[in-house]
């Protein structure tokens, strides 16, 4: 008898309905350990400034953890915050790659975060990956081009990232981590 170790996302939804903190990666059950205060603060103020601006624009939505986001058969991911442009990706969960993706770093997600998802959103479109390191106080903005992802605006401490997505979006670092 064979034993199926990997699974497809209708068969993740039918094991976990309603769970958050779990992703399917590659057909494999990822569970993340719940993010710590800091963490929830850094994405508090992404979400806010995004979701703005996204409202004055008029263009998309913004979403934040945990929302599922069904990318491939085999692949369901939960971003720290997503912007999609085509609300038609929008049902239940998110059908098919944001346009912008934000995943706040933390030790227990480095290398996930840095090179697992990292490929996977370049290999499926997601036009902006951006990496917030919450010790370094960074905010690295790539963008999908013909040769992969490329770093398109950073920031340390001070000064402003900007986003290619999202038209005339500028971000001061230190809003995002104003008082950690």
């Amino acid at each position: 008898m064979e034993v199926k170790t990997r699974l497809t996302a209708e068969e993740f939804f039918k094991l976990y309905p309603q769970e958050s903190g779990i992703e399917l990666i590659n057909g494999e059950v990822f569970e993340m350990p719940a993010p710590d205060a800091n963490h929830q603060d850094i994405v508090g103020n992404l979400f806010y400034f995004l979701k703005g601006h996204v409202r004055v624009k008029g263009k998309g939505k913004v979403f934040v953890a945990p929302m599922d986001v069904v990318i491939a058969e085999d692949i369901v991911l939960q971003p720290d915050i997503l912007f999609v442009e085509d609300i038609n990706k929008v049902k239940k969960k998110i059908h098919g790659s944001p346009d912008l993706v934000v995943e706040v770093v933390s030790p227990s997600t480095l290398k996930r975060d840095l090179t697992d998802k990292m490929k996977l959103y370049e290999r499926h479109g997601v036009r902006e990956y951006w990496l917030v390191f919450p010790l370094e106080k960074t905010i690295m903005v790539y963008e999908l081009t013909e040769k992969g992802y490329e770093l398109f605006s950073f920031a340390t401490e001070k000064g402003k990232v900007k986003s290619k997505v999202l038209e005339d979006f500028e971000l001061e670092v230190e809003e995002v981590f104003g008082g950690l």
